[in-house]
């Protein structure tokens, strides 16, 4: 092994005494050089070399010939300035074995460790893009043996038919790559998309140098102008100054050429085979994916093809029949018709009112079709989502889908009829039918009656009560906002907490409804209040670690300003949430980072050996310093 090493060490000895010849590296950085590549070497003729050997050494390489290329332009600028005849003498200076040796040292190491973990695509794809950055000729070379190595991998097609279209301009290329990428893998949505896509950018690419000739105008992509901004355009052309005294209208017409449009756009009849052909072969290879006709629809939106929109229809034709039993399908086609009006919403209420009308048509039908809680859930989450981003006419509309405006009555006896049954643990329609009632009740006030506050917090309790605090977690927000000045009924949300919390615990990641709780108590009653309040969730099994950490936060935070009393209750909550979670290397960190900043050297040194001694995995406890050592440090 080691007579390998000195001989590949020998052959860099003509780089080496280049770069010093050249003054880029002084002597005892290149001895430093040879040092570094002598200990990667030798991690290279291991036995088994790991993955993270062959990278390290490609990110030194890397950085050392960064550093060759950045002195090398320094020493010509100075050269530059220091000899009138500099520029001409830079002409003709030749490329020297240093200027190339570094990248081709960089290249055998990306050959040998994919030669080695062959099975590792990323690996692969490093290798890639290293070869297009650099521009070293390799590039078709290694596409061939990722390809070879990797022929089911939709993205290495992908990557090499990109790589032809856009660098070499190689269209035939680029296509009989994907051709052959779809033999291999039939069943890849992102190849067939793909495929289209290139495709019908070669076809805009063509329509574009017709127009830069003058022989066509227009693009591929669609005008996404609506209407009403077309007319206005041609109601004021008088506005817009003609270029080239040629009479012409902004919204692509021309006066002196209207029979010209009439011809037949070889580029969008075009375009339309090509979409047919492609979505027809896609279809055949992935009849259940309807995220693929989702995709060419979109696709087909965003383009300007002939007949555009009769092969639209013929794809929502052929959605409806294959997937008329899946509610993501009905819920895309009703999402489908709010599009349109997204851009109208500061313009038109009664356009937005159209729209949203046809919506909830394309729901109803649903229902009849997919009478399933999924169904439900989808219906009533786009619901929720007009009702927090339309204008308050369209809210409204939301809460009657067939009476006159401001009818509060079938809504809610709708919003009923939906929460009982099978779907009455379906939080989103409970988050539904109590917004229903809430705005029912502050419909004529701003303050709701004692028997409307009485009927809500009844509707809470009853859902509350039977889902998770998990699952309940967008119902006890609203909850808690529209109890919060209501101080008997927020007392029984506590109780009604507790019990939940007890049953479900308080979560280790994420929401935490104790800690919502003690928030709310700690702005409106201060911090005596709040933690009374925690002291009734920490007397419960499983209160939660979020709960922990939010509320040593806190007391951390006060402790910082000079509270005693809260560095004390910072420790005790720290031990108590050891007492359960004393595997949560986080918790150890935290504490230990505490006691080294407020607490003494031994509480600090205890919490330390305390840690290596209860963590199973210590690994990475043991990145932090002995406290010992940092103390006597800073005594000495």
């Amino acid at each position: 092994m080691a007579d390998v090493v000195q001989y590949r060490l020998e052959r860099m000895v003509e780089e080496l005494d280049d770069l010093e010849r050249r003054g880029l590296f002084t002597r005892r950085e290149i001895s430093e050089i040879v040092k570094q590549r002598r200990k990667f070497e030798y991690r290279l003729k291991r036995p088994s070399p790991l993955k993270q050997d062959y990278l390290a050494y490609i990110e030194y390489e890397t950085q050392l010939d960064s550093l060759r290329r950045l002195r090398k332009k320094s020493a010509v600028a100075r050269e530059l300035e220091n000899n009138e005849k500099g520029l001409k003498n830079r002409k003709k200076r030749k490329m020297s074995v240093s200027d190339f040796s570094g990248i081709a040292r960089i290249l055998e190491i990306y050959r040998l460790v994919v030669m080695r973990f062959k099975g590792d695509i990323d690996l692969w794809f490093k290798y890639l893009e290293f070869c297009r950055h650099r521009k070293n000729g390799k590039m078709k070379k290694v596409l061939a043996q990722v390809i070879r190595f990797h022929p089911k991998v939709p993205g290495v097609w992908i990557y090499a038919a990109a790589w032809e279209f856009d660098h070499n301009l190689n269209v035939t290329a680029a296509r009989a790559l994907m051709q052959n990428g779809l033999r291999v893998c039939p069943t890849s949505e992102d190849l067939w998309i793909e495929y289209l896509r290139m495709e019908l950018t070669y076809l805009n690419k063509l329509k574009a140098r017709k127009v830069a000739l003058g022989e066509d105008k227009g693009t591929l992509a669609r005008d996404f102008r609506d209407a009403d901004e077309k007319q206005w355009i041609k109601e004021n052309k008088d506005l817009f100054m003609p270029i080239d005294g040629e009479m012409g209208n902004i919204d692509g017409t021309n006066v002196e050429n209207i029979d010209s449009e009439k011809k037949l756009d070889l580029f969008r009849e075009q375009g339309l085979r090509v979409l047919r052909t492609i979505y027809s072969g896609a279809v055949e290879a992935l009849p259940s994916s309807l995220s693929l006709r989702q995709r060419f629809f979109e696709i087909l939106d965003a383009t300007n093809l002939a007949q555009s929109e009769d092969m639209r229809k013929e794809i929502l034709s052929d959605m409806k029949r294959d997937f008329s039993a899946d509610p993501k399908y009905w819920d895309w086609l009703a999402r489908l018709e709010m599009t349109d009006s997204v851009s109208k919403l500061e313009k038109s209420e009664d356009i937005i009112s159209s729209q949203m009308q046809k919506a909830v048509q394309v729901y109803e039908e649903a229902l009849k079709n997919v009478p399933s809680s999924m169904m439900f859930d989808q219906y009533t989450k786009f619901l929720m989502d007009i009702l927090a981003s339309s204008g308050e006419e369209a809210k409204v509309y939301i809460f009657h889908f067939t009476c006159n405006w401001g009818d509060w009555t079938k809504p809610c006896k709708l919003a009923v009829k939906l929460c009982s049954g099978k779907l009455s643990e379906s939080v989103q329609l409970w988050l539904l039918r109590v917004s229903i009632e809430v705005r029912c009740a502050t419909r004529n006030a701003s303050s709701p009656s004692k028997a409307d506050i009485l009927s809500i917090f009844e509707l809470l309790r009853s859902i509350l009560t039977k889902v998770s605090v998990s699952e309940a977690e967008s119902l006890w927000f609203m909850a808690l906002k529209f109890f919060i000045n209501k101080k008997s009924y927020f007392e029984k949300l506590v109780e009604i907490s507790l019990i939940s919390v007890a049953k479900d615990g308080g979560g280790e990641y994420g929401f935490s409804l104790p800690s919502a709780i003690i928030n709310i108590v700690l702005q409106k009653e201060g911090i005596q209040q709040a933690r009374e309040m925690l002291k009734r969730f920490l007397a419960l099994p499983r209160p939660g670690l979020v709960l922990y950490q939010n509320c040593i936060e806190l007391e951390l935070n006060l402790a910082s300003t000079g509270d005693k009393d809260s560095f004390v209750n910072a420790r005790k909550l720290f031990e108590s949430a050891l007492a359960t979670y004393d595997q949560n290397t986080g918790l150890w960190r935290d504490y230990y980072s505490m006691e080294t900043k407020l607490g003494t050297s031994e509480t600090a040194s205890a919490v330390y050996w305390r840690a290596r001694k209860t963590l199973k995995d210590s690994a990475a406890f043991t990145t932090l310093p002995n406290p010992h050592n940092i103390f006597s440090q800073t005594v000495g």
